[in-house]
């Protein structure tokens, strides 16, 4: 066994072993899982030679791995895996005035363009994975994007690599210097078997399968090329040199609509003609399931009209007016093929013109989740990615679609189709249970005749996802046995001992073999007792885990909210998809006996803030925070509760007590730390507690958190409903206050929890059914009745739910009038849980339609604070770096007379702390928008 310490102590990045560290690399966005050797995250370009030198004395193969997104299993071995993106993520040069840039290989696309977009320079090669996908991975892939039909594909746009041999040499790989031994021989190579290689390698743009060993023929040879594409089988990049475009100016979008599948395959070789940049397939599989999806409904809805069988969605980036020219030409040509919505001799079809930016890029954002929504499907069969990458030319498309989808009916299924119509590839899923023996023999038999067709076709089998396990059997069928031999003999020249990446391109395993698959054999779930209703995933608790497909969108570094502690350590370890994984892994018995209420889960679960941004921006839906209950719950039950999370889930009952003895009790709270609070952080005091009216039309959650620590708030909300014309009372029941349960179930205290939620859902019942309004103020509070509590409390629904409002939605509805805040700058830092549920932007509406001020939503992600995330001693650091990321700097920034705004009592607590500004609750705003408007009258 290799002796990982003595590498630790060699290098000054991390070394990860446990069995949890390997499980969360054992997977990527492919059917497959190999359980890898251990981990390196490298620090420097230095602990990457160590590692290259550790792995020839031990005897071990190297697997370097960008965002782990790839589709086709090529970033999983039973390798050391190197994981370049948490450090080695930089950009090393970048001349603006070239146009050029040089880079790391864990740099991020986006982030890249970012940096880019300044001054007018942008990579073009625009993957739907750009917010994840590394620039060096991308590499490996040789990846092509929407708009290949201008750009091409990664060769095109790589000037050179910067690369590392296994003989522990590094160097610039760019055009061929044939006084270097190995690109003498690969030329050689290239010009003894050029008829074979030009005969052989199909002449289609999306040919990215077996190795680009015709970049070293012709006057100009490319060695650098040969590395692209080569998925980490023949050397380490340490940088990429990038070509640059400039950015693409006014852009304008037509939908085009067909009323069958064949229509659109068959108009894309037309619609080309008219110079698109991009034509992009969007299938009614993906039209109705996006409409199943809350986060893609209004959308979907906004562009598809009536119910076509497929969209065209033709992209135009010209000068504005060759822009309306080209648009006018495809509606026209449209027309010529016989689609109208008005021309009764015609099929229905037709275009949408979508001129407005805001419009297009909202439509856009679909097509770009198209393999998460077709991945979404709640049902043991998934669409399964092994034939999704043939291209072929443009002119035989719709028969090739036609006659693949009689081999996926010949074999009992069907596929998912959406992608780049404008090169000929479409991404097509069969619809296969790949747990059952069934499901592998359909999915060989439907490759074999699928990869025929594309011969027969004059196309390629690997167009875009690269070959990786799934693809790279089949190299012989598509190259014939010399071409293999060629394949073979450029590895063997880079890789003598095979240390790189082995199985990949050359000498794989079989597509099929169950042993490598994601369900091996005697994969089993357990069915654990759980605290939530997970019966709508078939195999409840651990199929909604397996709705994971690990292509990594929480891996986003900016933009909507997940996943915040990932955002802030850059660790596998802290991100959706690795908790997702290690879930997967110990539901199915795989880590171990108990692995599920173990150290380790915990440990998985630690920087989990429960901010719930994964079950809306997560296009599987994976709900995590539900999920860290689940595991918090089955620890409790097994170990116990310790004392600090015994007094926070305690805080609602004896708050009350505190509040009577505040001096008391807030001298007191300065001992917190014996408890396992965080010294530096001064926890809120405790105030003399709200106590309102009994009784009214609209009755207040009078929640926890306000009640003794921000009464005047309620106090505040109190006021401005009562400005609406209505009586305000706090709804309560006989003994101690109302209380969500929250406490409890953050701790793991399911029945507690429920017990309270029992005890406020049958107050709460009783007041809807008298007629009363009921309002929120703390968003985790107010929110729980639309989200956990429909799962916990049978008698408790969604409609129910939906009848306890948030304070905004409340004023959106009941808007006070007259009231003047014109003059102010008003900045909003919406809750996650807010943002989660989708009620986020009603406090911006109320700020601006009623109050009539500047209002602007902050940008940001989890404040950090989370209850008492940010208290504790072991998370109060990771707390603060959640703030700073963006919410801190943006507050600091402001000009001291514009407000703060903060629904949630964490969220200012933390701005209070972090940034030294005051934050203010949406209701005590008004109250003094309410206060100055009395004063003036």
């Amino acid at each position: 066994m290799a002796d990982y310490d003595r590498l630790k102590k060699q290098i000054e990045g991390d070394i990860l072993n446990s069995s949890f560290d390997r499980g969360r690399y054992a997977t990527d966005a492919s059917i497959y899982q190999i359980m890898p050797k251990a981990v390196m995250v490298p620090k420097t370009w230095q602990d990457v030679e160590a590692a290259l030198d550790f792995a020839k004395a031990e005897g071990i193969s190297l697997l370097p791995r960008g965002g782990g997104t790839s589709q086709s299993g090529q970033t999983v071995n039973n390798a050391l895996v190197i994981d370049f993106t948490k450090h080695l993520n930089n950009i090393l040069d970048y001349d603006a005035d070239a146009g050029t840039a040089t880079v790391q290989p864990g740099l991020v696309l986006d982030n890249l363009n970012r940096q880019l977009k300044s001054d007018g320079w942008w990579y073009p090669v625009d993957v739907s994975t750009a917010s994840r996908a590394t620039l060096g991975g991308m590499a490996a892939n040789n990846s092509c994007g929407s708009r290949s039909i201008r750009y091409g594909k990664m060769q095109d746009n790589v000037r050179a690599l910067t690369a590392m041999t296994v003989d522990g040499t590094t160097r610039r790989f760019e055009y061929a210097d044939t006084t270097q031994s190995l690109d003498a021989d690969m030329r050689t190579l290239a010009l003894q078997e050029q008829d074979e290689i030009t005969t052989r390698f199909p002449k289609v743009q999306r040919r990215v399968g077996g190795y680009n060993i015709d970049a070293l023929l012709g006057d100009t040879p490319h060695i650098g090329h040969l590395l692209v594409g080569s998925e980490g089988t023949l050397a380490l990049t340490k940088s990429v040199d990038l070509k640059l475009s400039p950015v693409l100016g006014t852009k304008t979008l037509g939908v085009c609509h067909f009323p069958t599948f064949y229509a659109a395959m068959d108009a894309a070789q037309h619609i080309v003609k008219l110079g698109p940049i991009a034509v992009e397939l969007v299938d009614n599989n993906m039209i109705q399931l996006g409409r199943d999806i809350p986060q893609f409904r209004p959308i979907v809805e906004s562009f598809v009209q009536g119910n076509p069988a497929a969209l065209l969605l033709v992209e135009f980036a010209e000068t504005p007016e060759e822009n309306k020219k080209r648009l006018n030409a495809l509606v026209e040509l449209m027309g010529d093929l016989g689609f109208s919505w008005t021309d009764k001799n015609k099929a229905t079809g037709g275009v949408l013109k979508v001129e407005d930016p805001t419009f297009q890029a909202r439509i856009w954002g679909v097509r770009t989740q198209g393999l998460n929504i077709m991945m979404s499907m709640r049902s043991e069969g998934k669409p399964v990615s092994f034939v999704e990458d043939c291209a072929v030319p443009l002119e035989h498309l719709a028969d090739f679609t036609s006659q693949l989808t009689d081999v996926f009916h010949k074999h009992g299924t069907h596929g998912t189709w959406y992608a780049h119509a404008s090169v000929g590839l479409l991404h097509v899923r069969p619809v296969l249970n790949l747990r059952q023996d069934l499901g592998l023999r359909q999915m060989r038999a439907i490759a074999e005749e699928a990869f025929d067709l594309v011969s027969k076709f004059k196309g390629s089998h690997s167009g875009e996802h690269g070959d990786g396990i799934v693809r790279s059997e089949f190299h012989e069928r598509m190259y014939g046995s010399k071409m293999i031999r060629i394949f073979e003999t450029v590895k063997d020249r880079f890789d003598p001992n095979a240390v790189l990446n082995p199985g990949k391109i050359t000498r794989s395993p079989k597509m099929d073999e169950r042993a490598i698959t994601r369900w091996p054999k005697n994969y089993s779930p357990q069915t654990p007792d759980t605290v939530f209703d997970w019966n709508a995933w078939p195999g409840g608790l651990a199929g909604a885990v397996e709705m994971c497909n690990n292509n990594g969108a929480c891996r986003k570094s900016v933009g909507g909210v997940m996943c915040p502690s990932f955002r802030v350590t850059g660790a596998e370890k802290d991100l959706t998809r690795g908790r997702a994984n290690v879930l997967r892994l110990a539901l199915t018995g795989q880590l171990g006996d108990d692995a599920f209420a173990s150290d380790d889960m915990a440990d998985a679960m630690a920087l989990c803030v429960g901010c719930k941004a994964c079950k809306s921006e997560c296009p599987m839906s994976i709900d995590m925070a539900k999920m860290k209950t689940e595991v918090q719950s089955a620890r409790a039950a097994k170990y116990g509760v310790p004392m600090r999370e015994k007094l926070i889930a305690a805080l609602p009952r004896m708050a009350p007590i505190a509040s009577a003895f505040s001096p008391l009790s807030n001298f007191a709270l300065k001992f917190g730390y014996l408890f396992g609070f965080d010294k530096t952080r001064r926890l809120p005091d405790f105030q003399k507690p709200y106590s309102g009216p009994d009784g009214g039309d609209v009755l207040l959650f009078a929640d926890t958190f306000n009640r003794h620590f921000d009464p005047e708030t309620l106090r505040a909300a109190e006021r401005v409903i009562g400005a609406t014309g209505k009586t305000v009372g706090v709804i309560s029941a006989p003994g101690r206050p109302l209380c969500c349960g929250r406490t409890h179930l953050s701790t793991g205290q399911t029945d507690r929890a429920k017990q309270e939620l029992q005890r406020t859902t049958d107050a709460f019942r009783a007041a809807l059914d008298a007629g009363k309004t009921i309002v929120g103020l703390e968003p985790s509070c107010t929110l729980m009745f639309r989200d956990e509590a429909v799962n916990l409390i049978r008698e408790w629904t969604e409609a129910h739910g939906a009848q306890i409002l948030t304070f905004a939605e409340y004023i959106m509805q009941n808007p006070p009038t007259g009231l003047d805040m014109s003059a102010l700058d008003v900045l909003v830092h919406g809750h996650c849980h807010q943002k989660a549920m989708g009620v986020a932007q009603y406090t911006v509406d109320a700020v601006k339609s009623v109050l009539g001020a500047n209002a602007q939503m902050i940008d940001s992600s989890c404040c950090g604070m989370a209850g008492s995330f940010g208290y504790q001693i072991e998370t109060a650091e990771v707390s603060r770096q959640m703030a700073e990321l963006s919410l801190a700097p943006t507050v600091r920034a402001a000009p001291t007379d514009t407000i703060v705004l903060a629904d949630g009592f964490s969220c200012r607590c933390q701005i209070k702390d972090v940034t030294e500004r005051k934050a203010m609750n949406l209701a005590l705003l008004m109250d003094k928008a309410l206060q100055d408007h009395v004063t003036n009258y």
